[in-house]
This record gives structure tokens, C-alpha cells and sequence, in this order.
């Protein structure tokens, strides 16, 4: 793989912009019938088109509703502007279809094509940005379907530049039905900052010994440490310090030090500097050091549920617990607010909250709210148990593992959450009832 070098080491004269106007800024704007404006749209204040639910005090809340509302009352009526740090969502993917839960309810539609999905999306992600503190960050997951045009408007709002990470993930097992094509085993997830200075604790996976051993080959004689040789030169010519003579010896040609001389001498003393029989200098990078091994931007280990044992709750885009768990540790930390508008089976709230965050939940589906009560009243139950032809003679444990199910996120907070229930809208018969169901049961 190729490595650029700095942009002043470049050996011909060449002019990229020539508009003499261009103040420096890369940003653009898509234009297409049916936009709206930006700021009207901030500007307007909400209509109550939704139900206020408390969880666990005022700190933890569900809005049944249009979550365009609820956003706008968030922004105008409840002081959160520039307060949530991190945004979670996993809208419809402009599909055309409608879905239903495994017991064969309604679930959402997804009849949204087109320019009429882009405005969709773009007016929600407007009022989360304003939503977003300046060292928030917003994960927006989606299919092959709209993935890039959405990309574009996050550009548009969020400033590219901001564009942190492009995730592809697999959602599920190898597909059969690949006559006529690939199987279409992936989704995607764009993440971005709101500013240059955003929460981030490295996300990293536990080393297997194999791993290990392969990665830091090398036993340190005196001190039996495992470590690996990496070179002390990068490329690039440079004409200061790192550029000059360290122990008698030049970097190699077209390439300079990565460190100050002054520093390799500190590396040296301290035992950290390996020199082969040919005087050839490299760093020693000990594995005792290292955290864990980097989560990089393919993720293979959080697919949704593959196996009849694993916990769900039925809804059809229900997510896996430890996808959630991932994104929640890498962008957020104890006590910040974590809001997904569009909740779904409730997974981001249920984690968030055993990761001790605040979180605020919308969506406006009937059948997502009694999911989301059913995971905080009563808890998970199996794949398995959703099968509507199962053989009764058919025993439960003689099942392929594929992968053994987490008992982390088993909605444990389902024997301590209460909820407080506010309701001020046309959806007050439909969600409290729900709710009540949930509660007495």
C-alpha cells in the first residue's frame, strides 16, 4: 500500500484550484426538488405529536411519536441543544416495504423512496446535529439501499472534514440465493464528529494467543518480554532535526527519523532500541504495553442473531447487544446522554443504560413501544421461541451454536426500571395502554 508524503515534497509545479474566490473550504451542497431550509426548520417549534414516558426519573426518556417533534421539543422545551453526546440510529433504509415482528405484527413502514427518503433523513439529522455537543459523535446505520446518498448529506451537515469512519459490518450468515449476484451479508455504518475534538475511548478486541504470538514473535533475553521490530524511519525527506545524523548513521534515502535524535537515545537507553548483527536500528514495541488489538473498520463479530438460543424480543430490525456495547464505550462515557430516535426494540437504550449512560428513546411505532416495554417488564426470550411451525418433538438444545449467546444483555435492568407515564397527544390511548399491559403483567 502506497504512503503519501507531505505536499511540499512534491517535485513539479502543479495547480490543483485555480478559482482565485476558494476560501479554503472543500464543503458543497445537493440540491433537489423538495428541500428544505435548514434554519426554518430549526427555527419552528415542536407540535405535541407525541407521548412524554420518564424511565428511572427525568435523566432516562421515551417519546412515543414522530420523532421530528420530539426532536424540535428536545432543542426548544427541554435545554438539550449542544448536550447529547452521542447519537445512535438506525432509520428505514428507503426500501419501499413494510415489516413485521416474528409474532406477524406491524412493525414500521419503510415506504420512503427517493428524493422524498433524502428529506426525510436530512431534516432528522439537521436537528440532531444542533442536538450534538462539540465533542459528540453520530453513527448512522443503513443498507446498500441509500448508504451513499445519505453520506453526501452528512457531508453537507456535519462538514466532511468531520467524516471519522466508513464501518462495514456483516449482518448475518453466508446468503444461498447468489445465482444472479453476490450475498448481500452487509450493512454499513457512517460515523461522524460534530467537531475536530470528539470523545473517543479506542475500541479494542482481546488478543488470542495465536495472535499474539504472531504478531510479537521476538522474547526480549533479559527480561523474557514478548515485543515485535518496527522501523524508526518514515517516509519523507525532512531538513530538521529528524532529518539529521543519529549514532553515525542517515536515515535511508527519501525517508527521515520518526523521532528526534534526542528521543532515540532515551528508546536506546532505556533497552527499548533492538540493533540486528548488521548495526540495523529498530524500536521494540512490547506487547505487555499494548491494551488490545485495534477494532478496525470491518466488523465481523457483531452480526444480529444467527442462532434459536440468542435473547431478542421479536422486533424485525433488532440489533445485537454488543454492536451497541462497541459503539456506546468508543464514543461516550459514564453519565453522557445516548439518544437513538428511531428505537425500535429499545437495544441502544437497554444497553446504554447497563453502561451507565442516560438515554432518550423515540419512535412511533405501536409495536416498537410494546417491545421496548416488553424488554424492560419481562425481559428477552429466545429465538427460538418465535418459531410459529416448531415441532414439538423437536428438542430445544439439538441446535447448531453458532456463536454462544451473551448473557450481559439479558435486560437485567428489567427488575429495577419504572416508568413514569406523561401522555399528551393523540397517541395517549395507544402507548399507555401498552404500557399498563406491560406493567401489570
Amino acid at each position: 500500500m502506497a504512503t503519501g508524503i507531505t505536499k511540499k515534497n512534491w517535485q513539479e509545479e502543479t495547480t490543483i484550484i485555480t478559482d482565485e474566490s476558494f476560501d479554503g473550504s472543500f464543503g458543497y451542497e445537493i440540491q433537489y426538488k423538495g428541500k428544505s431550509s435548514a434554519s426554518e426548520l430549526i427555527n419552528k417549534l415542536p407540535e405535541q405529536n407525541y407521548s412524554k414516558i420518564f424511565g428511572n426519573g427525568e435523566d432516562n426518556l421515551l417519546f412515543n411519536g414522530d420523532n421530528l417533534d420530539v426532536l424540535k421539543h428536545l432543542i426548544h422545551e427541554r435545554n438539550l441543544k449542544n448536550k447529547i453526546k452521542l447519537i445512535y440510529i438506525d432509520p428505514p433504509y428507503g426500501t419501499n416495504s413494510v415489516f413485521h415482528s416474528r409474532n406477524q405484527k406491524s412493525s414500521y413502514k419503510d415506504d420512503l423512496v427517493g428524493s422524498h427518503f433524502i428529506e426525510f433523513i436530512r431534516k432528522r439529522l439537521i436537528l440532531l446535529r444542533e442536538l450534538l455537543s462539540d465533542d459528540g459523535s453520530i453513527y448512522v446505520h443503513l443498507d446498500n439501499n441509500m448508504t451513499f446518498e445519505i453520506k453526501l448529506i452528512m457531508d453537507e451537515i456535519f462538514g466532511a472534514k468531520n467524516f471519522k469512519g466508513f464501518i462495514s459490518r456483516k449482518k448475518c450468515s453466508n446468503k444461498n440465493y447468489t445465482k444472479n449476484t453476490y450475498g448481500n451479508i452487509s450493512d454499513y455504518i457512517l460515523f461522524y464528529s460534530k467537531t475536530e475534538n470528539y470523545i473517543w475511548n479506542r475500541a479494542t478486541l482481546v488478543w488470542t494467543d495465536e495472535k499474539m504470538k504472531k504478531e510479537y514473535p521476538c522474547i526480549d533475553e533479559n527480561t523474557g518480554r514478548r515485543f515485535k521490530k518496527v522501523p524508526i524511519h518514515a517516509p519523507g525527506v525532512r531538513n530538521g532535526e529528524t532529518g539529521k545524523m543519529w549514532k553515525g548513521m542517515m536515515p535511508p534515502k527519501g525517508k527521515h527519523w520518526q523521532y528526534l535524535p534526542s528521543k532515540l537515545d532515551v528508546f536506546d537507553k532505556n533497552g527499548d532500541i533492538y540493533w540486528s548483527a548488521t548495526g540495523n536500528p529498530r524500536r521494540k514495541v512490547w506487547f505487555d504495553k499494548n491494551k488490545g488489538v485495534a477494532v478496525q473498520d470491518i466488523w465481523t463479530d457483531v452480526q444480529d442473531s444467527v442462532n434459536q438460543n440468542v435473547k431478542i424480543t421479536g422486533y424485525p430490525t433488532e440489533k445485537n447487544p454488543n454492536l451497541l456495547e462497541r459503539i456506546i464505550n468508543a464514543s461516550s462515557n459514564e453519565g453522557d446522554y445516548v439518544l437513538d430516535c428511531f428505537a425500535g426494540s429499545g437495544t441502544t437504550l437497554d444497553v446504554a443504560g447497563q453502561l451507565k449512560r442516560k438515554w432518550i428513546g423515540v419512535d412511533n411505532s405501536s409495536e416498537s413501544m410494546r417491545n421496548i416495554f416488553k424488554r424492560f417488564f419481562k425481559g428477552l426470550k429466545q429465538m427460538g421461541n418465535f418459531n410459529i411451525n416448531k415441532n414439538p418433538n423437536k428438542d430445544e438444545l439439538d441446535q447448531m451454536k453458532l456463536f454462544e449467546p451473551t448473557a450481559k444483555y439479558n435486560s437485567d435492568l428489567s427488575k429495577t426500571m419504572d416508568f413514569e407515564f406523561y401522555a399528551d397527544s393523540r397517541f395517549e390511548d395507544d402507548a399507555f395502554g401498552i404500557y399498563e399491559e406491560y406493567r401489570e403483567e
